[in-house]
């Protein structure tokens, strides 16, 4: 039985340009299956349908058409069932503003029947770095620090299943560090953890499995290994200043004074170091490395545009 299973999901809403009655596709026919104990990645632009597929996860949103289970409860008909399942950490800063936070892990926790589970608290606590926190009101927190507890609150009663919607957005390094350590634990143990992130090196460091999305559908389903297998066998990485000649930035991902270019054998590698010399330019820090994440997430998204 998969851990989730997202079976032909569709969302429509109006739209917001076109005449009335007329609606736009959030998703479309999206269809995969994750695995129980997998760490599995969700990737894709703003607006593919990431969150949109989260909330219906989550029970916030109703599909258009289509179903998802969580560990066989479809999340509709026998939501109760299946939101005890599931511990979400959404993108949003949401906090209740009136408790310490004990006192929210031990609200959260009554949400699922549960009580005197202070022992389990505590681990989370010090696995998240808040046992120094215990006593203060959520209002008195730092960002950082209020996403720590949502992390807890998602966890406080021990759910199979961990959805994290962009966890580590605008957190610290440490924070991160802090997350990732705690999170691959209890993907050890034999949770199952769906990730959103726009951090692609994340990505390619923890989900053993990638679904990328566009526009509402899946544009690739694959092993993050076969996805690296399948990009290009390298990248020329270096720092110049002054532009690109309009034929090589077309080649080029350029991130301020790096640039990179897609290379297979090393006459394409002289080739780009001789049209930059041509061009006046002095390349800086030049190495060459194997292709990432991002070098595929971009090349699909190309090739899908």
């Amino acid at each position: 039985m998969p851990a989730i299973s997202f079976q032909s999901v569709s969302k429509n809403y109006p739209s917001p340009r076109g005449p009335k009655g007329t609606t736009f596709a959030a998703l479309d026919g999206v269809r995969f299956d994750i695995e129980e104990g997998e760490f599995f990645g969700l990737l894709g632009p703003n607006g593919a349908g990431k969150t949109t597929l989260i909330s219906i996860l989550a029970g916030l949103t109703r599909a258009s058409a289509g179903q998802v289970k969580v560990l066989g409860s479809d999340v509709q008909v026998d939501y109760a069932q299946a939101r005890k399942k599931l511990g979400v950490v959404p993108q949003e800063l949401v906090f209740d503003p009136f408790f310490n936070v004990r006192e929210a892990l031990r609200i959260q926790s009554g949400y699922f029947g549960i009580k005197n589970n202070d022992d389990w608290i505590d681990e989370l606590l010090d696995s998240l770095g808040l046992t120094d926190k215990v006593d203060a009101n959520m209002r008195q927190l730092s960002g950082g620090m209020k996403r720590r507890v949502l992390v807890a609150q998602a966890l406080v009663h021990k759910p199979p299943v961990i959805v994290l919607d962009e966890p580590t957005a605008g957190v610290d390094v440490e924070l991160r560090q802090t997350l990732w350590h705690f999170v691959a634990k209890l993907n050890k143990q034999g949770h199952t953890v769906l990730l959103t992130t726009h951090y692609l090196e994340e990505a390619e460091a923890l989900c053993g499995r990638i679904a990328m999305l566009k526009s509402g559908r899946v544009v690739a389903l694959e092993r993050t290994s076969e996805l690296l297998k399948a990009a290009s066998s390298h990248v020329l990485r270096l720092k110049l200043d002054g532009e690109l000649p309009a034929a090589l930035a077309a080649k080029a991902r350029v991130t301020g004074r790096f640039v990179q270019f897609p290379t297979h054998n090393a006459e394409e590698i002289e080739s780009y170091l001789a049209a930059i010399r041509q061009a006046g330019l002095f390349a800086e820090d030049v190495e060459i490395s194997k292709a990432d994440l991002e070098d595929v997430f971009l090349a699909v998204m190309g090739q899908q545009a």
